[in-house]
């Protein structure tokens, strides 16, 4: 298994900085679900968790577009670049 590394185009790695956010407000509110805070929407986690991965989706994308590398990471890899790094090539929109 393999995970892509945030970063890239400035764009790219934007989107990903809006994920981790996202990420840990998803955290938080799971976190005040499960110690019976009343006030939390019951579909506000479900929401969290699809917009942050329509947030790495985009990253994704603007990255390919911009033509720039994704790094991947695999555990038990000690550096961020196991020499599996994928190039995305600019176009269009498609």
């Amino acid at each position: 298994k393999q995970f892509i590394l945030p970063g890239g185009a400035p764009g790219g790695a934007t989107l990903h900085t809006a994920r981790t956010v996202c990420r840990r407000a998803e955290r938080l509110t799971v976190r005040a679900e499960a110690e019976g805070d009343a006030s939390i929407n019951p579909h506000a986690a479900v929401y969290l968790n699809r917009l942050s991965d329509l947030l790495f989706v985009l990253a994704r994308w603007a990255n390919r577009r911009a033509g720039a590398r994704e790094d991947r990471w695999s555990p038990g890899e000690s550096d961020g670049d196991n020499g599996d790094s994928e190039k995305g090539a600019s176009g269009g929109a498609r």
